[in-house]
């Protein structure tokens, strides 16, 4: 094999390993899908993930808050100590995946945001 042929096989490989690269970044980038998380919680629950969507509804009850968010895949409820997003509004959550109970076939799967970095 000449060394033309060999530069050429390795630049190849290199442009392969940068396009998987690449693709890995956008994956954190877009997040999990919260289908993914409904359909395996406990593969998730004590996980952290990252999930972007639409706030479909927000609710500030006596102790705790939370909002709604759909991605187009399925709705997860958020846990949050921050302010509340407005309904409609794009947001992109870092928390944890947290099964808040399970009682036969029923349970309620949540995510604890993370809060924000200052």
């Amino acid at each position: 094999m000449t060394a033309w042929e060999l530069r050429r096989r390795h630049g190849r490989h290199f442009t392969l390993a940068l396009g998987l690269l690449a693709l890995a970044g956008c994956a954190a980038l877009v997040g999990t899908r919260i289908a993914d998380i409904k359909k395996a919680p406990s593969a998730y629950d004590g996980k952290t993930v990252r999930i972007t969507g639409k706030v479909t509804s927000a609710h500030n009850l006596l102790l705790v808050k939370y909002y709604a968010v759909d991605d187009g895949t399925g709705e997860i409820p958020v846990v949050t100590q921050s302010e509340l997003p407005k309904e409609g509004e794009s947001v992109r959550v870092k928390g944890r995946v947290d099964q808040a109970f399970v009682l036969g076939s029923a349970r309620l799967v949540v995510i604890v945001e993370e809060p924000p970095e200052r």
